[in-house]
């Protein structure tokens, strides 16, 4: 699993004019599946991001989580983080893993993050999506697992 966290002042997800997901301060986290991922993984990057500390304490420094922000989160399944662009001019997505293993791990780990305590919506899988984001600071972390 790779995912992209970036802390947010808002973020929102638009589905041709549906709003699918709508947050004030907190993460929006683009994850990618490959194929050998499954539960492990889901469960150490849900345990490792609920307490990830890179919201600012009183003293500017990150030192600080999600869960001590009262930050909420948005979730958005991105195959593209599995692109291979070192041969070609066209990026090869053959280390994504399949909608069919990957949408199951999606809310999977949706759902583990959420019984973190932090709450937690999501993009709809699948579908082409208008990510809005006030990056802050900017911060914008990532992680494999």
């Amino acid at each position: 699993m790779r995912v992209v966290i970036q802390r947010v002042k808002w973020g929102r997800v638009t589905v041709g004019d549906r709003r699918v997901a709508e947050i004030g301060p907190g993460m929006v986290i683009l994850l990618g599946i490959g194929h050998p991922d499954g539960e492990p993984q889901a469960r150490f990057l849900a345990e490792k991001i609920a307490n990830l500390r890179i919201f600012e304490d009183d003293q500017g420094k990150m030192n600080r989580s999600i869960l001590d922000v009262g930050g909420a989160a948005i979730v958005v399944s991105q195959f593209t983080l599995y692109a291979d662009s070192r041969k070609g001019r066209r990026p090869s997505f053959i280390d994504a893993a399949l909608p069919e293993a990957a949408r199951p791990l999606v809310d999977r780990f949706t759902q583990l993050l959420a019984d973190h305590g932090v709450p937690t919506q999501c993009g709809e899988f699948g579908a082409g999506m208008l990510v809005e984001i006030a990056n802050d600071g900017p911060v914008t972390i990532l992680l494999e697992a």
